[in-house]
């Protein structure tokens, strides 16, 4: 059988910052024979508060960027950036486009078992309401309650993920999802999974749903479904190259952190 180049080609990976690093880190795991190039707008972060139309702009760049290192397909590692732009982007790009939100909604829809799902996210996330369209689209039966949770990004991004801060903090923006007696709850943004030991503590009954995960499922799917995935184990290293748009060394210092690995070829880029 003839390979086709096109799977020798990178897999494109972009986020706002540094919490994309944990969709990042299940895509190594689902594929480890790929290369990829993940790009971290960390000059503009965060997206999350930004307006629907600077995001989009902001996602473009980003997309454009990717586009010039010639990758097989894109991954949209943000939650806002998945929300806002990603119809925009598959309506101007033919390559295979793979957000966090649809991946997600389909695996909480599909976990539920009293059609009661929660959502924490970013404010720009929870404030689009892409998560509750894809869950009603799905299912119309669904009753969603979501709540925004400013407050998680920087406690991961401190280190702060277990311990009695973020539990307390935890604790008053989940109460109320709480009391609705949702049985799933869907992690909306990618800083999130590093707290899910801290959440599961006030959530023993209930799923949580981690986005990345079924991320990095979708586009081996898809990868698998075009023939893409690359195969050849004694020709190919896994590599990852990032890219920044503001200080390295931060994004080192704290995407070690998420990553749970060393991170090197950092470079600083101008969009």
């Amino acid at each position: 059988m003839v390979t086709s180049p096109l799977k020798d080609l990178p897999i494109g990976v972009f986020d706002s910052g540094v919490g994309g690093l944990t969709v990042l880190k299940d895509l190594l795991k689902k594929l480890p024979n790929e290369s990829f190039y993940y790009l971290g707008d960390t000059a503009r972060v965060p997206y999350g508060t930004r307006s629907k139309e600077t995001v989009i702009k902001y996602a473009r760049s980003c997309v454009k960027f990717l586009l010039s290192k010639d990758v097989k397909i894109l991954v949209i590692a943000c939650h806002t950036a998945s929300s806002y732009a990603i119809p925009v982007l598959k309506s101007e790009i033919e390559l295979p486009i793979i957000g966090v939100v649809e991946p997600g909604a389909r695996s909480a829809v599909r976990k539920t078992k009293n059609n009661r799902i929660g959502i924490i996210g970013t404010e720009g996330t929870i404030r689009s309401g892409s998560y509750q369209t894809h869950i009603k689209i799905l299912n119309p039966d669904v009753e969603v309650f979501s709540r925004s949770c400013p407050l998680f990004v920087p406690l991961v991004e401190e280190g702060w993920v277990e311990g009695q801060v973020p539990y307390l903090i935890a604790q008053e923006y989940l109460h109320s999802l709480i009391l609705n007696k949702i049985d799933v709850l869907l992690l909306g943004c990618t800083h999130y999974p590093l707290l899910i030991p801290t959440i599961s503590k006030l959530t023993t009954s209930i799923e949580i749903v981690d986005s990345s995960k079924e991320t990095a499922e979708e586009v081996y799917n898809v990868l698998k479904s075009k023939n893409l995935i690359r195969e050849n184990i004694d020709t190919i290293n896994q590599s990852v190259r990032y890219y920044v748009t503001d200080n390295p060394e931060k994004f080192v210092e704290v995407g070690q952190r998420i990553l749970g690995s060393p991170i090197e070829n950092v470079e600083w880029i101008d969009l």
